[in-house]
This record gives C-alpha cells, structure tokens and sequence, in this order.
C-alpha cells in the first residue's frame, strides 16, 4: 500500500484486484475474486477501481487476465505442457503497405491487429495479454496435474491443488449459492447499534480484503521515513471506476448511473428482497456512493504523492471520524491499536463519519449487504457470477461473454497462491544466463541514464549529483525472489471454494497487517514471478523484472539484439524514468518524499514535461474524448525517456561488434530496433472500454504510447528516411524531450 509506481504494458480490460497490497478492485466482470490479488494490479489491464498511488508497471498484467475465448467453430482453449513461441519481431503482425512515417503503429501492427480480433470474454486484446492468456494456459496445465489427490505432493502443491479442484466444481457453487455469504449476511443484519459497526466491518474486511467496504485499512512504508512501517487508511466505499462516473452529466453517464441502481436492485433481489424495496434500497446505496465520491480526490490529485501524505496519530484518526471507535475496529483485526497512521484521505473520513451519523441503520446494512455480496459475487452460484458480469463486464466495458471457468480459477490461485505457484514456473521456465542477459541490458540503460544526466544543459550540478545517487541506489530485481513466501498458516479445503477465497483474504490482510511496526523486507515483491508486467517502486526504490515478462515475444534470445532492445529495453528504461517521472522524482535514494531538486531545476523539469502534456491532450482515444494527459503524464514521460535510454544502450551494445548488425527481413538494424519497439502494444479495444479507459487509466491508449514516442525521436525519423511534412516528423525545436 505504499505509493508505488509500475509501469503497465496494459493487458487485462477488467477490473478484478483481490490485492491486500494494493488496493482491490471496486468491482468485478468475470473474474473469480475482486480480494484475492496480492499484488498489482493497478491494475488488471487496466484497474477500474479508484486509483491509489502505487506501483506503476509497463504491462499492468491483471491477476484475471484472461484468454481468448473460444468463438464458433473454434478450437477450444486446453492446458500447456510449455509456453509457445513467438519471435519478439515478427515480420507476420506487420502491415508493409502502410508508411511508418505516417504511422509507425499500423505498419508494425496492422497484421496483428487483423489477425488477432477481440477475443468474446475481453474488453481489450494486445501482444501482452496474448502472450498473458499463453501463460495463464500453461499454469493451468501445472494445477490441472496438481489437483489429483496425489500423496507425492508438497504441502503448497497439495493447497493449489486442492483450491483449484474446489474452484472448478461449478456444481458445488451452484449448490451453496448464498449459503458461505450467510454468516457474514446475519451478523450485518444483527446491526443493531452503531458502536457495533468497527468489529462488524473489520470481520467483513478480514472475510473480503475489499475497499468498496468503506474504507481499506493496511500497512505501508511511512513516506517521510520509509525504513519504518505503519499503518494506512485508505479511501474507498465506490462501486464504479472512479468518482467521475457518479457526476458526469452527458446522456451515456446518466444512462450508465441508472444501469448501475438497476443492477445493484438485481442484487437485492438475489438477496431474497421484494422488487420494490430492492430498487428504493439500490436508490440509496448510490446516494451514499455519491456522498463518498464526492469527497474522494480524483485520479489526477492521486498522481501527487504530498495530497495522499497525511501522517497522524491515533487521536487525530479518531478526531475524524467522532463516532467510529478506530481501537474496537483494530481489536478486530486481531491488531492492537496503533499509534501512528497515514490517512491518505481526510476530507473522504469527514465524510465517511457523516454518512455513518446521518444514515439510518437500515441504509447502512443494506450498502454492507450490497458491497459484500457484489464484492463476492464471482465466488457464488452461476446466477450471481452471471448478474455482475452483465453489468460490470457487458454494460461497463461491452465484453459479450464471461470468461470460462479454468481462467478465472487460474487466475484466482495466482491471487491468492501467487509465490508457491510462482516456483513451480520459475523451475520450468527461467534460467541464470536469462538473468545475466536481463542484468547486463539494465546495467547499460542505468549506464545510459548516468550519462544524460551529466548531459543535461537544464540542470544544475547540485541536482544532478543526488539524481546520480539516486540512481546509483537502485535495486535491480530479476525473476523471482530471494525467499518465497510461506502460506503455512493458509488452510485450502477441497469441498469449499466460497471459504477458501475468503480465508485467502483473511491471511494475506493479515500478513500485510503484520508488518507494521516490523523492519521493512526489501526482499518482498509486489509481483509473484510469472507475472507478464514489471515495476518501480519509489519508496523501496527498485525495479522488478518478474520471470514471466522475461518470455518471447517480449524477451527472445533467439534474435538479434535490435528488437529485444526496442521492447525489453523500452521496459527497463520506463521503470528506471519511473524514478524521475513527474511524481518519482518527488522520492529521494532512501525512498523518503523529499524534494531534492533546486527550485530553479524543478521549474526547468516542470516545463519539459508539460511540452509532453500538451502533446498527449491532443490525441483522440474515442468519439470526441481525447486523453486526460494530466492523468497520463507519468507514464508518457516513461514511455519516452524509456526509449531514449533503451536505444542509447543498444548502440553501446554493438558499437564494438564485429561484423556489424546486418539488414534482416528488408529492414536495417535500426528499423528493427523501432519495430520491435512498437509490436510490445500491438493492441484494440472496444469503444465501451475506450470510454473507461480514458477516464481511469493512467496509460496512454497503445497507439499513442508508440507513435506519441517515435515522433520525439530524430533516430527514428533517420531510421525510416522520414521527409518533413510527413505526420511522424516534428520539426527539432518542438520535439519534447526530458531525458
């Protein structure tokens, strides 16, 4: 929960956190589980849930991503015993017939984009959720094998196992329907007396590990001191992808708001409600939705770390929230009460403690019995799964189906059992020398990175000298972690899908709950290992490479270094500019928030990066909705810096070489290095997801995150012979260019 930033090569359209991490997803298409995530995933392909600052990743591989599902006359999907293979350049994606000059995207992507339609169960379909979807197969060929009740199992191959039996058993599901939500339902409706609400919401948080719930309480590295660990409460209490949606006046949002209370009335229905009282009750779960958002800051004031920077202790929480007994909500976590706390949002507290005051007891059951069930609708019967998927994946993001039953338990053990099954991949599918090659391409951006630095006519020598340290202080990890993780205290029963998502969400609050007031593992990562994403994170200060992104086509060793420099490269050098971004630069070498720039380089910054705003406002991502670049800056500005870095290091990579790159496919070396650039977001999306996408995602659309790039590049308008007056060519003094 610390404000962490990763690079999102975007993959998965919807949102499905279930991460005690990062912040779970306020609702759920077709996933299993929104509070199953134990990390990243602003995520998803793209999180719809109200952002909170934390990593940003290249590739935003969401814990559901999913697959392509099988259409008419199609051959349907299977387990894999090994990964395929695609070439990281494939001359078959590329479209030869259009001018790269006038648009570098179609002509490395055009063939892929015709040949790779949108799959029935996602919102969006691109190289990285291809090659996620690939990997998602193959993992279910490893817990397929591992769900045979076989003694020769170890103890956590026995859990995934036996969670992905249980997960399978549709049957079952449907059998139970509401039955494992029926305890947690009778305690809500027991609310008799206010004073009983913080151990009733910290059993509903333990059992969900969600936010929609109010608020999301959990640990984070102090931003003023991040040696220490302390205790985070979080806004939440939303149901829609972002505050936006519940005041946006034009006709398509009106619409969507009455889509959304008749969905919410479906579910009371579920809940055995009367249609009448069901719809008066949606009516007022939307009016306390509404109270909430309004008082919740927007994506754009998220991006700056200082607004979500609100140290407290104890008494100035409670002074927030007068009638709400923080130490009884603590007590029921099994946490004593802490002393000190960041409150990332006061101004949503006040408001939190005003609806609690002013809404009376049955408004403030029927939003528990709201959040929880809808919260946990993916774990239920078929009715349940099949309602929320109709609003949040039909109507939201305009998916025509609900992703099949192996994905979605695949994508639920990789949330909750992430690091176990995390080995058995790493066994099968990451060697040393592919860590060596990854750690030596670093070392040569990081190398590139130091001389632009010492290059940069706009700074001043106080500067660059703590952004050389800063940069000397990075931490690179590679594959997987030093020590995995141990799920000892994490009981799976094969009879019990309902229970055992709920008991993972259970173990991973606590988890994260029990590191505060501990020393700070930097050996932790936010992503378990096959993950197909990477990250930055400005408070432990280090990049991750996760062994799944380090897989063809986006790593190949079986080609030249061109295209592997253009994709993996460009990932290596967004992380590390992630560090010296519009918000990373904010975050000193220690990871502390501190500002270390002088004011007139920060100024000098300031206006390079808006050079980069203003480019990026102009660009239409649907209708006449053009990208929020205030909202996208950070990774706009990786992208490009990214890409500068990445080529410098190849050109010292075969300066010395001997014979030179040769032409390859009708395309010079340097060609190839763009191409292989572009093809890493081959991608589409459907105009429903679009919409959200430019609302809620702080990613660029894949387009412009290729040709917004190669257009500030003179080496690329050298590589294709581009002519002035051509759309890719920019005239040199109205480039940007930060790093």
């Amino acid at each position: 929960m610390h404000w962490r930033r990763t690079r999102r090569r975007q993959i998965d359209p919807t949102p499905r956190r279930v991460n005690p991490t990062c912040r779970p997803a306020p609702c759920g298409d077709s996933g299993l589980a929104e509070n199953a995530r134990q990390h990243s995933l602003t995520a998803v392909e793209h999180d719809l849930s109200p952002p909170r600052p934390h990593r940003r990743g290249r590739a935003c591989r969401g814990r559901f991503l999913g697959a392509a599902a099988q259409t008419a006359g199609a051959t349907p999907e299977g387990p894999l015993d090994q990964l395929p293979y695609t070439p990281s350049l494939d001359t078959a994606a590329m479209d030869r017939s259009a001018d790269p000059c006038e648009d570098l995207y179609q002509y490395a992507c055009g063939g892929w984009m015709a040949a790779n339609p949108i799959p029935p169960d996602q919102a969006r379909w691109s190289v990285y959720a291809k090659m996620a979807n690939e990997n998602q197969r193959y993992l279910w060929g490893i817990l397929d094998k591992l769900s045979a009740a076989d003694p020769q199992r170890s103890a956590n191959q026995a859990r995934m196992g036996d969670y992905f039996a249980a997960c399978m058993d549709e049957s079952a599901a449907d059998r139970h329907a509401l039955a494992p939500l029926r305890p947690l339902l009778s305690r809500i409706e027991a609310l008799k007396d206010r004073r009983e609400l913080p151990s009733l919401l910290a059993a509903l948080h333990l059992a969900t590990n969600n936010e929609r719930l109010f608020f999301h309480f959990t640990s984070g590295q102090d931003m003023a001191d991040s040696t220490r660990v302390i205790a985070f409460a979080y806004a939440g209490g939303l149901s829609l992808p972002d505050r936006e949606y519940y005041f946006k006046t034009d006709d398509k949002s009106r619409a969507l708001r009455e889509q959304f209370i008749a969905h919410v009335a479906r579910s009371f229905e579920l809940l055995g409600d009367a249609p009448d009282a069901a719809r008066a009750q949606a009516k007022q779960v939307m009016a306390m939705e509404t109270a909430l958002a309004r008082a919740s800051l927007s994506r754009v004031d998220k991006r700056d770390p200082y607004k979500g920077f609100h140290p407290m202790k104890a008494a100035g929480l409670q002074a927030l929230t007068p009638g709400f007994d923080w130490a009884a909500y603590q007590r029921g976590l099994g946490l004593d009460p802490q002393a000190a706390y960041n409150v990332t949002e006061p101004a949503f507290f006040k408001a939190l403690s005003k609806e609690l005051r002013q809404r009376d007891l049955a408004q403030l059951r029927n939003y528990l019995r709201w959040q929880l069930v809808s919260s946990q609708a993916p774990t239920l019967s078929g009715a349940a799964v099949q309602s929320n998927f109709e609003f949040f994946g039909q109507t939201l993001q305009g998916v025509p189906q609900v992703k099949a039953r192996w994905k979605r338990c695949v994508e639920l053990v990789d949330a909750q059992l992430g690091e176990a099954l995390g080995q058995e991949f790493v066994a099968r599918n990451f060697s040393p020398d592919l860590k060596d090659k990854t750690l030596t391409m670093t070392k040569q951006i990081e190398d590139a990175m130091a001389a632009r630095i010492q290059s940069l006519g706009w700074m001043s020598e106080t500067t660059k000298q703590r952004a050389v340290e800063k940069l000397h202080a990075i931490v690179n990890k590679v594959g997987y972690p030093d020590r995995w993780r141990d799920y000892g205290a994490l009981t799976v029963a094969r009879d019990d899908f309902a229970g055992n998502v709920m008991r993972g969400n259970g173990f991973e609050l606590k988890r994260q709950l029990a590191k505060i007031g501990k020393p700070l593992d930097r050996g932790e990562w936010g992503m378990t290992p096959q993950t197909v994403n990477a990250y930055y994170d400005a408070q432990m200060n280090d990049i991750n490479f996760p062994a799944g992104v380090l897989q063809a086509p986006l790593f190949d060793p079986k080609l030249d270094d061109a295209p592997n420099y253009g994709n993996t490269g460009g990932t290596i050098g967004h992380e590390l500019i992630h560090g010296f971004d519009d918000e990373g630069r904010q975050f000193d070498a220690k990871g502390n928030l501190r500002d270390w720039w002088t004011k007139k380089d920060g100024q000098a910054f300031e206006q390079r990066a808006a050079c980069v705003t203003k480019q990026y406002a102009q660009y239409v991502v649907v209708d006449d909705i053009r990208i929020n670049s205030k909202l996208t800056l950070g990774e706009d500005l990786a992208d490009l810096g990214g890409l500068v870095l990445a080529h410098a290091a190849w050109k010292a990579q075969i300066a010395d070489m001997s014979p030179k790159p040769a032409d390859r496919d009708g395309l010079t070396p340097e060609q190839r290095f763009f191409v292989g650039f572009a093809q890493w977001d081959c991608s589409h999306a459907r105009p429903e997801y679009a919409r959200v996408h430019a609302l809620t995602d702080p990613h660029s659309p894949g387009r412009y995150r290729i040709n917004g790039v190669a257009v500030n590049m003179p080496e690329f308008e050298q590589a294709f012979r581009c002519k002035p007056g051509q759309k890719m060519v920019k005239p040199d003094a109205e480039r940007c260019r930060v790093w």
